[in-house]
């Protein structure tokens, strides 16, 4: 599992995604775009994140809409 996938259960579950091997990779890459940082690159991704799910409601709303709407696309 990507090194930050741990710290974000509860925004996943806000999301409706479960995290399963067949999924993990497409995942990873849609939270990659989503924070504008290239694949693999697991702590700066964590690091903007970070800043789109704490703190600021509105932002952390918008990054699991973002998100949703991502997943359904696959």
């Amino acid at each position: 599992m990507s090194c930050y996938f741990r710290h974000m259960k509860d925004v996943l579950e806000e999301a409706g995604i479960e995290i399963t091997k067949d999924n993990k990779k497409d995942i990873d890459r849609i939270i990659h775009g989503l924070v504008d940082v290239a694949y693999k690159n697991c702590s700066p991704t964590w690091q903007k994140v970070k800043e789109h799910i704490k703190g600021d409601e509105a932002a952390r709303h918008q990054f699991v809409r973002n998100l949703k709407r991502e997943i359904k696309a696959l």
